[in-house]
């Protein structure tokens, strides 16, 4: 089966750089691929794409080694199991607050006996390898999100949960649910103590953990605080920078 780069670079000590998409469109999946990133995660939550161009930009990233991750919606199995026979190498579920939710995700995404994830992942095989159903269970990634009071009052229970890969922060919905801003490259102390309290519960709990940062600075100072994955940047962002070099021009 083909190797997942985000468990090669775990595996090497080093941290992952991811790309957040919210946009969609195969030309700019394939640009930002090529870009370098370690990953890419096309965002069906709260993105623009939906599961047919989701299928296209895996494809367009495929020309590359660039890992194509992707996050549902919401804990819908049936979801979840479709990206990965898609092709995704890992998958991001949002808001799980227990340790029945985070069980019936990562049960989704593994076949049976670790899980009950159905047979059938059509591009998952063209690009994953013949082997595919033999090693998807090691390969492929099951990345939850705490970002909600009842999914941090539980976090070190949650992070037990069998075949769990990563705790991924989701600091805007984190900082609402603190009673605080929601932001991005989070700073509010109050927010960073609960930040530092899912690091911990990743480590303890033998666990990657991730943080969804939109600079590169802000990037660099979570990768030295620990963080084994971060999300740099979006298209979004990238975008956004064009209105500076406008402004530039009066």
């Amino acid at each position: 089966m083909r190797p997942n780069r985000i468990r090669e670079l775990w595996a090497a000590g080093k941290p992952a750089l991811n790309c957040w998409i919210t946009l969609p469109g195969t030309l700019a999946a394939e640009m930002l691929a090529h870009q370098g990133w370690d990953s890419l995660t096309v965002d069906l939550q709260h993105g623009g794409s939906d599961f047919a161009s989701m299928c296209a930009m895996f494809a367009a990233i495929s020309t590359t080694d660039t890992v194509p991750l992707m996050r549902v919606a919401w804990n819908t199995p049936g979801e979840v199991m479709r990206a990965l026979d898609a092709g995704a190498y890992g998958v991001i579920c949002p808001n799980i607050e227990s340790v029945e939710e985070c069980q019936r995700f990562v049960g989704a995404c593994r076949y049976p006996p670790d899980g009950y994830r159905s047979y059938g992942p059509k591009r998952g095989l063209l690009y994953g390898g013949k082997d595919y159903v033999h090693h998807a269970n090691q390969t492929l990634l099951a990345i939850i999100q705490i970002e909600t009071l009842q999914g941090l009052q539980r976090v070190d229970e949650i992070a037990q949960v069998e075949g769990l890969d990563m705790l991924y922060v989701g600091p805007s919905d984190l900082g609402l649910a603190l009673g605080r801003e929601a932001r991005q490259n989070q700073t509010d102390p109050v927010v960073m103590q609960a930040v530092d309290k899912i690091l911990g519960a990743a480590k303890k709990a033998g666990l990657k953990a991730g943080m969804h940062c939109t600079s590169a600075e802000y990037a660099q100072t979570m990768i030295a605080k620990g963080f084994d994955f971060v999300t740099v940047i979006s298209d979004e962002n990238l975008l956004a920078l064009g209105a500076a070099e406008r402004a530039k021009l009066g």
